[in-house]
């Protein structure tokens, strides 16, 4: 659940499903989906490099659509519908398959969100560790705090350092309720968030790895 917008839970229908229109048919009769013109569709030059890089490292193009939402994001903040036809204009597909995509996942955001991200891992082996008290706190802490976007997520897969949170990104564990406050005061400042018990210092099997690689 999000600090910003507390959506209550989606009811589910009789049949299970929790999306209308489940079994209403396509209307054959609409108009096809197209892409958006680049004549009219001006499209930052930092913006479109970052989206066709991830293009170029796919033999389909069309696999780059989560990177190039996220390249979206980054810069607009959220993805507006001016960020989604921006990433279509440049990958060729249809703003609707890009929504499709943005919707599923959690970690795009399709309505304004402070800047940073906050996902607190609550599936059963950080739950049983203390997570969901600590989830309460950084949503506590994000009243005071409005940059603060503050969800519970569903299993990050780092079982090993839980409880664990996602910082905008950074992989940080096993943190406690003291670790809450911490993390506002280092996101504040501008800094690394936990540096000490960020995922990519702990010790690998591997003596050779360079961690900042």
């Amino acid at each position: 659940m999000s600090a910003i917008d507390r959506r209550p839970p989606v009811p589910r229908f009789g049949h299970g499903s929790r999306v209308p229109g489940w079994d209403v048919a396509v209307d054959l009769a609409k108009p096809p989906a197209t892409v958006p013109d680049p004549a009219t569709t001006p499209v930052p030059d930092e913006l479109r490099s970052e989206i066709e890089q991830a293009m170029g490292r796919y033999p389909n193009p069309r696999s780059a659509a989560i990177p190039a939402l996220h390249a979206a994001q980054r810069h607009h903040g959220w993805l507006p519908p001016e960020a989604i036809a921006q990433v279509a204009c440049v990958m060729a597909l249809t703003p609707a398959y890009l929504t499709s995509v943005a919707s599923f996942y959690d970690m795009f955001a399709l309505r304004p969100k402070p800047r940073h991200d906050v996902y607190v891992c609550t599936n059963i082996t950080c739950s049983l560790l203390g997570a969901d008290e600590i989830h309460e706190r950084m949503i506590e802490l994000a009243g005071d705090h409005p940059d603060l976007n503050v969800c519970s997520f569903e299993c990050l897969g780092a079982c090993d350092i839980g409880p664990m949170a996602s910082v905008n990104g950074e992989y940080v564990g096993p943190i406690n309720l003291d670790d809450c406050e911490q993390i506002a005061r280092d996101l504040d400042k501008g800094g690394p968030v936990l540096e000490h018990k960020q995922l990519r210092f702990r010790r690998c099997a591997d003596p050779n790895a360079n961690p900042e690689s």
